[in-house]
């Protein structure tokens, strides 16, 4: 009984960890924080409208500018018991860490949530932003892990 309930307050501590808003706290706090910024300083350039290819090729530049490791259209294959069933492209990634997901249209959907959940499963990552360049600038963070599996966790929006 008393394993159980050590069992029950480290998971929490971990959801609570992981979930938390307090941004040095967070699970790659300092590499998110930084694709934050950087998406706010392309929505604010850009603004709406444009398709989503558009806004991963000028994330991309200001991620790189700010000299954070991106790649676009990475490779993300899926496996059934060791054999590839199918293979998917991640819109990028950002310091071999975290995936980005990009939606642009009038609202993020629960299809491109689904998919960047997706994405970090089948690649192992466990931190993914879902970067929507909407009417209004939007984005989720969203946590996967074998142990806690998906936590989605609302940002604030602008």
């Amino acid at each position: 009984m008393e394993t159980q309930r050590q069992d029950t307050e480290t998971e929490r501590q971990e959801t609570a960890h992981f979930g938390g808003s307090h941004g040095p706290e967070l699970l790659h706090g300092d590499i998110t924080g930084e694709i934050i910024a950087a998406f706010y300083a392309v929505y604010n350039e850009l603004g709406y409208g444009f398709a989503a290819s558009v806004y991963v090729r000028a994330l991309a530049i200001e991620l790189f500018q700010r000299r954070m490791g991106v790649a676009r259209e990475v490779p993300v294959t899926v496996y059934f018991r060791g054999v590839t069933v199918g293979t998917y492209r991640a819109d990028l990634v950002v310091a071999d860490t975290v995936v980005v997901g990009v939606g642009a249209g009038e609202s993020p959907t629960d299809a491109e949530r689904y998919q960047l959940l997706n994405y970090l499963r089948a690649s192992g990552k466990e931190v993914g932003l879902l970067l929507h360049f909407g009417p209004r600038a939007t984005l989720r963070r969203v946590i996967h892990t074998r142990k806690l599996g998906e936590l989605v966790v609302p940002a604030d929006t602008a």
